[in-house]
């Protein structure tokens, strides 16, 4: 009882301040109101509700069907519509899950067993780190001055995941994603750290927190690191036009290939993971993370919506890749990588150089 106490003492001293629910908690006993209150715990809001574990959720379930809606709509086709009909189609991703959750998995003789379905698993270690040291607003579960470079040590795994997985599938086409995966990870990698380095010279910290409250969009302040970090994760998550590991048309989704049932479903959605985590890290540095007007009914939650909403719209531009721009070739893509992307990140940084010195 006594460590309990301990636990609500410390969560009530750091909680989300949210004044449209205190009345409420304010009806409460002490005791009851103490324990309905420790959902708002910063550090187990953030993990759990947003920007974490329920907020991801719900967008791998809405995002694929925003973009193929979207892509519909651009290309002036329908889009699925047979799930609920009159709702557009729009739990699709609830009805393929279902699918991929009884299927029959289904393990190559030729594969690494062991292997083959730990890396499936293992993959969402990067996915779901990161989310601690997001700061949606004020809220974050894990604050300290190197957040944003943890974010992206953790981001940097995510293709060590993919290339176990191709590799454990022992299958010659799997073989080959894996590869162009590899090729496509150092072209990628290099500027997309590059871009980061430039944003935390400008501001002087990693902590997403003083950089949202700072009130300087990084967009105005670099906006060659923006589009460098913009292109980055638009080869990094294997967006159009960068699809080049998958290449489903001529390599059978890539380096999943051998996958099927609740394993598919699981690399399936681990491209739109980190195409959330590296949204929320471009909210951070380029578009101010959680600032906006403040909504006071809202208190502290106000900043989180402002940071989702952002989130979302980053993503959506993603998504609307899909509908404009055609596949590179792989050599077209390394060639870009290695030459005027990376160069582009090297003035980047240049001008955040200047920036300091002049405003030193």
């Amino acid at each position: 009882m006594k460590m309990l106490g301990q636990i609500l003492e410390l969560a009530s001293s750091n909680r989300v301040e949210i004044p449209l629910i205190e009345p409420l908690l304010g009806m409460l006993p002490p005791p009851l109101s103490e324990l309905a209150a420790l959902p708002l715990w910063k550090p187990l809001f953030a993990a759990l509700v947003v920007p974490g574990f329920a907020t991801l959720g719900l967008l791998l379930l809405l995002l694929p069907w925003i973009e193929r809606k979207l892509c519909a709509r651009i290309q002036w086709r329908v889009g699925p519509k047979e799930i609920v009909s009159w709702l557009g189609g729009i739990i699709q991703l609830l009805a393929d899950s279902l699918r991929f959750l009884f299927q029959e998995v289904i393990v190559s003789r030729d594969s690494h067993r062991p292997y083959f379905t730990q890396f499936v698993l293992l993959s969402f270690i990067p996915a779901l780190l990161p989310m601690l040291f997001v700061a949606a607003g004020t809220i974050i579960a894990i604050r300290t001055e190197y957040s944003v470079q943890i974010m992206l040590a953790l981001v940097c795994l995510f293709p060590v995941f993919i290339l176990g997985m191709g590799w454990s599938s022992g299958n010659r086409f799997a073989f080959v994603g894996t590869v162009r995966e590899a090729f496509m990870y150092f072209a990628y990698e290099v500027p997309l750290i590059l871009s980061v380095i430039a944003m935390l010279l400008v501001f002087g910290t990693g902590d997403p927190v003083a950089i949202g409250e700072s009130g300087r969009l990084g967009i105005v302040l670099n906006p060659l690191a923006a589009l460098v970090f913009f292109i980055a994760t638009a080869m990094g998550t294997s967006r159009l036009p960068f699809e080049i590991p998958e290449a489903d048309q001529e390599l059978a989704f890539g380096p999943f290939i051998e996958y099927s049932g609740i394993t598919f479903g699981l690399a399936y959605v681990l491209a739109y993971e980190k195409l959330y985590v590296l949204s929320a890290l471009f909210t951070t540095l380029f578009l101010g993370g959680g600032s906006g007007p403040m909504i006071a009914p809202l208190g502290e939650l106000s900043g989180a919506l402002w940071f989702v909403l952002k989130v979302i719209v980053v993503m959506v531009v993603f998504a609307a890749l899909r509908a404009i721009y055609p596949r590179f070739r792989l050599d077209q893509a390394l060639k870009a990588g290695w030459s005027s992307i990376l160069a582009i990140s090297l003035l980047a940084i240049i001008i955040s150089s200047v920036e300091v010195v002049m405003w030193a």
